[in-house]
């Protein structure tokens, strides 16, 4: 078990965000967050995110209690994410938005690196090649130089991606992954987080409303609806079940 969720609620005022929920993410399992608008999901990524804190229930990450730690910390012990609306530094380039996830990384001091010492050149190399390895692998590496916000939608949606890896999580947090692309962009990215799964040894947790590429990808979904927990399974079984049906308002029919 990677990712264990128990018992999560969130309240805004008197809004109801989150109820009472509760889940796993087993191992090298990719598990979708799915429920139309306003359903909880990306209130329930910024709780494990550490971004808000629950009102009642915890995080457990790896048999590690993670709730309510602070953001830098959860990263440190494996959790990275993305963001529905790309958050790159635009005007750097590909490889030195990659080399921000690698900061923690690189093993020199603020003085080693101020006055350019060896081990500070030394850990420059190994986070470079470090990040030239993920680009290669995303199939990235011939944009390593070009300003990250020249390079297509689909192609800084990877950069993101690029640099949540460079952080080594165990669990990776992508929220609406194939919002805004095409259908081969979509089944490209599709492929390509099956191979990060396997090549990376990570679990993978995914905001989605694209539900073929949720039917082509996830292993299991839980379904929220006005925060509260409908249906956890697989999605062939998700699209038979009335209380599914009833909160999509029959759009699974023509998923």
């Amino acid at each position: 078990m990677i990712l264990e969720v128990k018992n999560i609620s969130k309240s805004f005022g008197g809004v109801v965000a989150i109820k009472n929920t509760s889940f796993v993410i087993n191992e090298k399992e990719i598990f979708g967050l799915i429920g139309p608008n306003g359903a909880g999901k990306t209130t329930l990524f910024n709780i494990i995110t550490g971004n808000y804190s629950p009102n009642e229930g915890n995080v457990i990450l790896k048999g590690e209690n993670i709730t309510n730690m602070k953001n830098h910390k959860i990263v440190k012990a494996g959790v990275a994410r993305t963001f529905q609306n790309i958050r790159l530094f635009s005007s750097m380039s590909v490889l030195d938005n990659v080399l921000i996830g690698l900061d923690s990384k690189a093993h020199y001091t603020y003085l080693e690196s101020m006055f350019r010492l060896p081990r500070y050149f030394m850990g420059e190399k190994k986070v470079k090649a470090k990040a030239r390895e993920i680009l290669e692998f995303l199939g990235l590496s011939k944009f390593q130089n070009e300003q990250a916000s020249n390079l297509s939608y689909g192609n800084q949606r990877k950069v993101e991606i690029a640099r949540a890896l460079a952080t080594s999580p165990k669990l990776l947090l992508l929220d609406e992954p194939v919002a805004g692309m095409n259908p081969n962009e979509s089944r490209e990215l599709a492929d390509i987080l099956r191979r990060i799964k396997d090549e990376f040894a990570l679990a993978i947790l995914l905001i989605e409303h694209d539900m073929k590429f949720v039917n082509h990808l996830c292993d299991r979904v839980l379904v929220l609806d006005y925060g509260k927990s409908i249906f956890e399974g697989h999605i062939e079984d998700a699209v038979k079940d009335k209380e599914v049906i009833k909160a999509y308002l029959g759009d699974f029919k023509h998923a």
